[in-house]
């Protein structure tokens, strides 16, 4: 057992550092206040090849897997949780999910584009009325010989308004429930029957576009469906299952960031003529939150390294994410008490630390959500997978 880093990953660790250093934390203050997404950064990430992992090297791939991408998101998200959805939009969300289930020509033809950054990709499963139950989304989509006809509302997706092509799970047969869903690549631009709009009303993750999508009878070829028809909930359940890993590592970043924010803080301040670092009250909140950050880190890590093996996974994913937003939401609000009023202002960390973190505990499937996976799995009524 080795838990140590290799050189290659962790001069992958480095460039991403100095890349979330340089080209996001300039802007950063300014970019939150206006809620400014920089299409620009997408694509600098592209060239750097970020989003290349899990994938064959013939479709834009880098030779790496889950493992890397979570170090590369890890050091993105200390300097922005914004920064860290990317990594779900362009490569384990779209693109690892079409490597998996598409043709041949799919593959060809959208993969390397989301890689590259030159399409901003997204994946549309929430609804107004459905969040956790999938299985209970309205969007329908209707066979009409020569081409699928999409009619519904998305909700609370990211790179909605921005996004170019991407995935949308619709009803294709409810009388067949969740055997009666399917997966559709959809480019949302130059199609009548679609429309999108931003969502800027969000707590936190103010530099990532969220939006909302409405179908009106909106007409998609024949040949956009992903895998089989009917295989929707499947595919969607399977993306689930990797996306998640994104999210989690989002917030062993964010929990780093913060807590790397409060030692410093710790360390500077000074309260009676000593440093507050000094004060057991502050050492013990520290203590606590390294601790479970190492925990977190070791969970998640070991979680995107099965995948890398193509071992059974989800209790560990579902494990790694549930434990991983909690304990980010934890380091996120001790720093808040840390910083004491400095951490209710706009021009310290502290506070968008905070708001980012709480966004962890609901994308990708609610803490509770996790709970029931773990629980189920735990007691031997569901498998594994």
């Amino acid at each position: 057992m080795h838990f140590g880093l290799t050189q290659e990953q962790r001069l992958m660790q480095d460039m991403a550092k100095d890349f979330a250093h340089k080209e996001i934390l300039p802007t950063l203050k300014e970019d939150e206040a206006t809620h400014k997404f920089r299409p620009e950064l997408v694509r600098k990430m592209g060239e750097l090849s970020f989003f290349g992992c899990g994938l064959p090297e013939e479709f834009g791939g880098n030779g790496f897997g889950f493992l890397e991408s979570v170090i590369l998101a890890e050091q993105i998200a200390k300097v922005s949780g914004s920064w860290r959805l990317p990594f779900n939009m362009q490569n384990i969300g779209p693109a690892i999910t079409v490597n998996k289930f598409g043709t041949r020509e799919q593959k060809e033809r959208f993969i390397s584009k989301w890689v590259s950054a030159e399409h901003l990709g997204f994946f549309a499963m929430t609804e107004p009325n459905t969040g956790s139950d999938v299985v209970g989304m309205r969007t329908t989509a209707t066979d009409r010989g020569d081409y699928w006809e999409l009619s519904g509302q998305k909700m609370w997706i990211s790179n909605a308004h921005v996004g170019d092509w991407g995935l949308v799970y619709a009803i294709t047969d409810r009388s067949q429930k969740h055997k009666g869903m399917s997966c559709f690549i959809v480019n949302l631009k130059q199609n009548e029957g679609i429309k999108t709009a931003p969502i800027e009303t969000k707590l936190g993750l103010h530099c990532a576009p969220t939006g909302e999508i409405s179908f009106n009878q909106a007409r998609i070829p024949k040949d956009s469906v992903l895998g089989k028809v009917g295989m929707g909930f499947q595919i969607c359940m399977w993306q689930l299952n990797n996306t998640r890993i994104g999210c989690a590592a989002g917030a062993i970043g964010i929990a780093g960031g913060a807590i790397e924010a409060a030692i410093n803080y710790a360390n500077e301040r000074t309260q009676f003529g000593k440093k507050i670092g000094s004060y057991q009250m502050i050492q013990a909140q520290i203590a606590d939150m390294v601790a479970e950050h190492e925990a977190a880190r070791l969970l998640v890590y070991r979680a995107a390294w099965l995948k890398d093996q193509g071992l059974p996974n989800q209790h560990e994913t579902s494990m790694a994410k549930l434990f991983a937003s909690e304990a980010c939401v934890h380091a996120a609000s001790e720093t808040m008490k840390i910083f004491g009023s400095y951490g209710f202002s706009t021009e310290y960390p502290a506070e968008r630390f905070l708001r980012d973190a709480q966004s962890l505990r609901v994308v990708e499937g609610t803490s509770n959500i996790q709970k029931m996976i773990i629980a189920g799995i735990s007691l031997g009524d569901s498998e594994n997978r």
